[in-house]
């Protein structure tokens, strides 16, 4: 299923200032030239101080209430140089939030240095978290699979298989039936945090499907907005594999199987393929079913629990 790792690994300001809602305030030019490598944002309150042993001078510098508000406080010859020392070669770019007033010290240290100034009405935490959001998912690794991603009920379902199983038609009477198309044939698969795995198609794929015999067709075009998403955090795998009648299938979702990506185990459900089974209502029981078990409803244990009840009402009859 797997098919191979890569890393975008820079982000241009430009894109940032695009993608956060943010305000040029100076140096707004070739923007679209300088990139951000790291997701880590740099606070330097104490690099204000005049401390900068462990200066992440490769960071966005980003600038509250608290940092204006204690440069105000130095004197003005102190300010200038503790701005002109936070330029650093490597410096992407520095970012006020609040709207708050940017320092004259700073404006012309990022002059001199060609690094520009950005603000945004957001508060300090609030841009942080927004700013850290956008950079993990443009900076992760991300791994391509072989598959098709939908959202089914809130859920987003990787379905996955040998080439020629189905695994898109299905997907188009999924959608037909209501459900959401993220990315078909390529899944670019990236982690947020330690139990979230995000899938997404490759820019080229957008909102499309291939159908043998048929060709590529446009979802959104043809079955509108609302039949497609940009992105799913993935819940769960359904690998689509054909019918063989010397093998066993699990009968009772019993066995329960773990696929790893990122160090992160996701549930996998086998599913064999076989003429007359309508997959897409089989996918679809399959993504209720587990919702059910995540919210602690567990048919297979309601089944054994009966059974045993049966065996042991039988034994006192006898």
């Amino acid at each position: 299923m797997y098919t191979g790792g890569f890393n975008l690994n820079k982000v241009s300001v430009q894109e940032l200032v695009d993608e956060c809602d943010l305000v040029v305030y100076s140096g707004g030019v070739n923007l679209d030239s300088r990139y951000i490598m790291t997701s880590d944002i740099s606070r330097p309150g104490l690099e204000m101080t005049g401390y900068f042993d462990y200066y992440p001078a490769e960071r966005i510098q980003l600038l509250g209430m608290t940092e204006i508000s204690y440069s105000h406080k130095m004197k003005k010859n102190e300010r200038a140089r503790i701005m002109d020392k936070m330029c650093g070669k490597n410096t992407p770019c520095f970012l006020v939030s609040r709207f708050l007033p940017v320092p004259v010290e700073l404006e012309e240290a990022g002059k001199r240095h060609n690094i520009p100034i950005l603000r945004s009405k957001l508060s300090t935490t609030r841009l942080s978290s927004r700013l850290t959001d956008f950079l993990q998912a443009k900076l992760s690794e991300r791994r391509s699979v072989h598959g098709v991603l939908m959202d089914i009920y809130g859920l987003g379902v990787l379905i996955t298989g040998d080439s020629g199983v189905g695994k898109s038609e299905t997907a188009l009477e999924l959608i037909k039936r209501g459900h959401r198309l993220i990315a078909d044939d390529r899944v670019e698969i990236y982690q947020q945090d330690e139990r979230t795995l995000v899938g997404e198609a490759p820019e080229i794929l957008n909102h499309l499907l291939e159908i043998r015999g048929v060709g590529i067709i446009d979802v959104m075009n043809l079955f509108g907005a609302g039949s497609v998403r940009q992105n799913t955090n993935i819940s769960v795998i359904v690998n689509l594999e054909n019918w063989s009648a010397d093998k066993q299938y699990d009968r009772l979702g019993s066995g329960e199987q773990e696929y790893e990506l990122f160090g992160v185990s996701l549930p996998k459900i086998n599913i064999p393929v076989k003429v007359g089974r309508n997959m897409a209502i089989i996918i679809e029981s399959a993504a209720m079913n587990f919702r059910a078990k995540s919210m602690g409803y567990d048919a297979t244990q309601k089944f054994e629990d009966n059974l045993n009840r049966l065996i042991k009402k039988n034994s006192v009859n006898k």
